[in-house]
């Protein structure tokens, strides 16, 4: 038994040295760690009253900052990052940086809402968590912690052995792929029409879950504490819909249970006649990736909705903003 105890510290202790000594995948997560910085970095800069778009890649794919911000007079950050980083480890980031009289808009995908526990435990945040935001870590429950610890894989320290040699000799880098695809406001650009895949588009599909799912989702557990905290310190938060393809119904006890959530919290929300549903040709490479067209067309919607809650008045949309989103297909 004690050379079974002794095999397994050793085996632990390997692992440690391997996974956390060595830099993690520095170009496959080094994007995701380079738009966590400039993301809280440009929020910290930003006045009071500001715009926060919060979600998934939904937020800066089909949302823009530099559209919304313009309409409502705000300055405006983007701050959505991939689905897969924790919820509780983005609205720790990013609490510090909100203050009374800010505005949060969050179009959440879908599967934020019904991700687990353990998903949201083991998630591509845990690795930056640990390089990164050690002291948000040591705040979270001790689950939360483990699974940061034990978030890597045999096959992600391989990929990371590639990788480092590559980022090394400036063959490939993250920060300047992220400056290339993002504005400074933190949107998705590049995304035209004209390089859309859409042989993934057509062949893209999925199933969203029903209002039962969501409301029991541990994302939305999660969700609704940031929602109660930050209208509590006087935040405007507004909740609204991920866009997704006209061929995939949003089931009405879904969005019910969407609304509940922020609403039964202090929180408030809008939606689109449309139900930010568009056809297939009006997206990039995934259903929550609009090209930028389309994402112009859905933010100057997004504008006038979230206007009229605030009771803002609205900016006339610049030629340049209406001439692209006249473009989009649909």
């Amino acid at each position: 038994m004690s050379k079974v105890i002794g095999c397994c510290f050793i085996s632990l202790v390997i692992y440690l040295m391997f996974a956390h000594l060595v830099p993690v995948r520095p170009l496959s997560l080094g994007d995701l760690e380079f738009e966590i910085q400039d993301k809280t970095t440009r929020m910290a800069r930003l006045p009071t009253p500001k715009l926060v778009i919060l979600a998934g890649s939904n937020g800066p794919y089909s949302h823009s900052c530099a559209v919304i911000g313009a309409i409502l007079n705000l300055p405006c950050e983007n701050a959505g990052i991939a689905v897969g980083i924790g919820l509780d480890d983005l609205f720790a980031i990013y609490d510090p940086d909100l203050h009374p009289g800010d505005v949060v808009y969050m179009p959440l995908e879908t599967a934020q809402y019904i991700l687990t526990r353990w998903q949201n435990d083991v998630g591509p945040d845990g690795p930056i968590l640990l390089r990164l935001n050690g002291a948000d870590l040591r705040r979270f429950p001790p689950d939360r912690i483990l699974g940061a610890i034990f978030s890597i894989s045999f096959l992600d320290i391989v990929e990371s052995m590639v990788e480092i040699p590559l980022a090394g000799a400036g063959t490939l880098s993250a920060s300047k792929l992220i400056e290339t695809e993002y504005n400074n406001l933190g949107d998705r650009i590049g995304t035209s029409l004209a390089t859309s895949n859409q042989s993934i588009l057509a062949h893209a599909s999925r199933q969203e879950p029903d209002g039962a799912a969501i409301s029991d989702g541990y994302g939305s557990s999660l969700v609704r504490q940031f929602v109660a905290k930050e209208t509590h310190k006087g935040i405007a938060v507004i909740g609204g819909l991920p866009t997704d393809f006209q061929t995939v119904p949003l089931p009405a006890d879904a969005i019910a249970a969407i609304r509940a959530i922020f609403v039964e919290n202090g929180g408030r929300f809008v939606v689109l006649s449309n139900l930010s549903r568009y056809p297939r040709a009006d997206f990039y490479d995934s259903e929550d990736h609009l090209a930028q067209p389309c994402q112009y067309k859905q933010s100057i919607a997004i504008a006038g909705l979230l206007g009229q809650v605030l009771r803002r008045p609205l900016r006339p949309t610049s030629p340049d903003v209406s001439r692209i989103a006249a473009t989009c297909p649909a």
